[in-house]
């Protein structure tokens, strides 16, 4: 029994870490729409919180991967958390939403460290026979933190004030950070090689990411095709309480009610899934995920009434976590740990892009011919794409790519 703890010990400081810090991030989107919306008085303004992100991701994924490839990722995650922390409890002191933006981008260049560095340190904090269960529960520690959050968030807003919650807020990051200061330092760092952050640096990795990918195709190609399979959904979540409302015709508290059972389903489907993942394979985790989440996204696409909204909610709430799970786990068995902070930057890169375009493209269709008529478009292009990746994933030819055993994930370097 304790060599099994012993086994799980680090992996667990790191999910509560993350669950901690998935709970922070919750309170913050609440307190942060709220206090640009009292600022502002505009839904604009708010709708712009949005777009900061994957802005800001586009400016700084170029190079955040040349530069956490070369160093200590444990410190990297301490200094976002840090950092987040400290930009979050400065947000009461902000004389206008002008400076409350600018904050805004501080904390997302931190998250676009925080991103390929986190999921660079799993794949070497958890060996590869832990990393499927590791991923389960990690979904499941997601899940609930979409419903603790915000819970935590409005508790506290209407118990003490908007100030005291982001300050509250700050200190979810500062013990996240604390959390992992007790991890182990599972790389060695020689300071005395570290390159440069130049130019040059940047586009000699952007070679050695594009050679991997030219020698990884299908990898390459299974990873990208769920990302862009992912933004479809993206984009309907960004018209989401538009279609609820103004199409079928729901209140705020149905709406608000349809969260909170997506919520539950997604709590359930990584309960069941951390308890059995052991028996379930990786490329069922992945087919079915996909297939099953989209299905709940078509089901939403032409509902009419709140029963049939809410059955495609529960049902892409429950299988969303086998898929997230799922190709997490295919990410860090397939990608080498050497390359993984350039690699996820790259990738992470074309996924904001998309994301972007998709939500101009997505409000310019909902204007120009309806929003009923372009949500069921998204979905049914977005149910056509799952099933040529469950097809290319299912195919025997390539099972190589979805053992679970001890072999190392440089393997198909």
């Amino acid at each position: 029994m304790s060599g099994t703890w012993g086994g799980w010990k680090n992996p667990s400081l790191l999910l509560l870490s993350l669950g901690i810090a998935g709970i922070g991030d919750f309170i913050y989107l609440v307190a942060i729409n709220i206090i640009v919306y009292q600022m502002t008085g505009s839904a604009a303004a708010v709708a712009g919180l949005w777009i900061v992100g994957p802005i800001v991701n586009i400016l700084t994924k170029f190079w955040t991967g040349s530069f956490i490839d070369y160093r200590s990722k444990k410190a990297i995650i301490i200094s976002t958390y840090l950092l987040r922390a400290g930009f979050i409890a400065l947000i009461p002191f902000a004389p206008n939403v002008f400076v409350v933006y600018i904050f805004l981008v501080f904390l997302s260049i931190a998250k676009s460290f925080f991103g390929p560095s986190s999921v660079t340190y799993i794949a070497m904090l958890v060996p590869k026979p832990k990393r499927k269960r590791f991923n389960s529960i990690r979904s499941f520690t997601s899940s609930g933190a979409f419903i603790i959050g915000p819970a935590i968030g409005g508790v506290l807003i209407l118990a003490s004030s908007l100030e005291v919650t982001l300050w509250i807020n700050a200190l979810f990051f500062v013990l996240a950070a604390l959390l992992v200061t007790r991890l182990p330092q599972v790389e060695d760092i020689d300071r005395t090689s570290t390159p440069a952050l130049t130019v040059s640096q940047v586009i000699s990795d952007f070679t050695v990411v594009s050679d991997f990918i030219t020698r990884n195709k299908y990898v390459t190609f299974i990873y990208l095709g769920f990302t862009a399979v992912l933004i479809f959904s993206f984009a309907m979540d960004a018209q989401e309480v538009v279609f609820t409302q103004q199409v079928i015709g729901l209140s705020e508290l149905d709406y608000s009610l349809l969260i909170s059972l997506t919520g539950i389903g997604s709590v359930t489907g990584g309960i069941l899934l951390s308890v059995f993942s052991s028996k379930i394979s990786l490329k069922s985790m992945m087919v079915y995920g996909l297939l099953m989440t989209t299905i709940g996204y078509v089901i939403y696409a032409f509902s009419w009434s709140f029963a049939s909204v809410m059955a495609g909610f529960l049902i892409l709430g429950f299988f969303i976590v086998f898929m997230n799970a799922g190709l997490a786990t295919f990410y860090q068995n397939n990608i080498p740990v050497a390359l993984m902070g350039r690699i996820t930057s790259i990738f992470q890169l074309f996924q904001s892009v998309l994301q972007i375009v998709f939500l101009l493209a997505v409000g310019v269709f909902a204007d120009f011919i309806s929003l009923r008529i372009t949500i069921v478009a998204l979905a049914l292009v977005m149910l056509a794409g799952a099933v040529i990746l469950a097809f290319f994933v299912k195919n025997r030819e390539n099972s190589k790519y979805f053992e679970e055993d001890d072999a190392t994930n440089e393997v198909y370097v």
